[in-house]
């Protein structure tokens, strides 16, 4: 049976509309096929950037590890707990301070070397016999020994008063806001031994510690000398007066010369830092502050200088 022309044309239709629509269908497929490519791509590359920054971060830990394990490197070979030089040597073995061994350059002996080795023998302390080469990695200017010690056992606070309570004596201590130079610190040390002055306050940030290089400059001082580190410098300058200390700052611009303020009975002397002198909050909380007069071009002095005159303008007023 013939087929009619209107059906012919009705399956033509149906049949191309069938094409149509599995075009389309083939055409969502793809589409979607790219929206997972391009899903799978993101995918991929936020996985590698992922990757990328773990690799960093482990990068930069290791880098951070390193330096750490270098600082810690450095620490150790710094040799912070050596005691170097003849006479801070014979000033340590006078002072009865633990030493764990004392190294001495092979070779000839003479001078004070021989009064060391005695010295060290009397206490049992082990002598160790070794090269230039050896000393000069552990310190400069050893002179030929060096002392290994424990590291420098600090005061606390009212270690110091009491020391003035059981002397019988007002309380006289150095607080040192900020000293930055070993050289400065060992100075003040040493000078403060001479002056009859309690113990020194040194803050535990920005500033110099009580190292190898301070107990050389110090000539030994450190062993017989007090030194307290705090947290705050102005919590402890509130202790003090609360225990009836009187807190004097040294300032270029008071008004009050250093010898014609009264600096004796219980006192605590404030020395600034070595370029810019007290800190704002310091100087507010001094009771007095005082100046050193001077001529000429330069205005200022070296911190250790500064403080001897001081400590020495106190010594002189209270003997008198």
């Amino acid at each position: 049976m013939r087929e009619s022309y209107r059906n012919k044309r009705n399956r033509q239709v149906r049949i191309s509309k069938d094409k149509q629509e599995r075009k389309e269908e083939r055409r969502i497929e793809e589409r979607r096929k790219n929206e997972r490519r391009r899903e799978e791509r993101r995918k991929e590359n936020t996985k590698v950037e992922l990757e990328k920054r773990v690799c960093e971060r482990r990068s930069k830990d290791r880098r951070i590890i390193n330096r750490r394990e270098e600082d810690r490197i450095f620490e150790e070979n710094s040799y912070e707990d050596v005691i170097a030089g003849r006479n801070s040597v014979i000033e340590l073995l006078k002072s009865s301070k633990d030493i764990n061994k004392i190294f001495i350059e092979r070779g000839e002996r003479h001078g004070s070397i021989n009064e060391i080795i005695a010295r060290a023998k009397k206490e049992k302390i082990v002598i160790v016999e070794t090269e230039r080469a050896k000393l000069d990695q552990m310190a400069e200017n050893h002179q030929g020994v060096v002392a290994i010690v424990p590291p420098f056992n600090y005061s606390e606070l009212e270690d110091i008063l009491d020391l003035a309570k059981e002397k019988g004596e007002d309380p006289f201590l150095i607080i040192l806001d900020g000293i930055e130079d070993p050289h400065n610190l060992g100075s003040i040390i040493r000078t403060a031994e001479t002056a009859g002055v309690h113990g020194v306050i040194i803050p535990k940030r920005r500033t110099v510690t009580v190292n190898s290089t301070v107990v050389k400059a110090s000539a030994g001082a450190t062993a017989y000398v007090k030194v307290a580190r705090v947290t705050n410098i102005n919590e402890a300058i509130r202790k003090l007066k609360d225990f009836g200390l009187w807190i004097i700052g040294t300032d270029g611009k008071a008004k009050t010369e250093y010898y014609n303020q009264d600096l004796k009975g219980p006192i605590a002397i404030i020395i600034g830092s070595e370029g810019f002198g007290m800190s704002k909050l310091v100087k507010e909380n001094a009771d007095i502050l005082i100046k050193i007069p001077m001529q000429g071009n330069i205005n200022s002095l070296n911190a250790s200088v500064s403080a001897g005159i001081v400590m020495f303008e106190a010594l002189k007023q209270r003997n008198a």
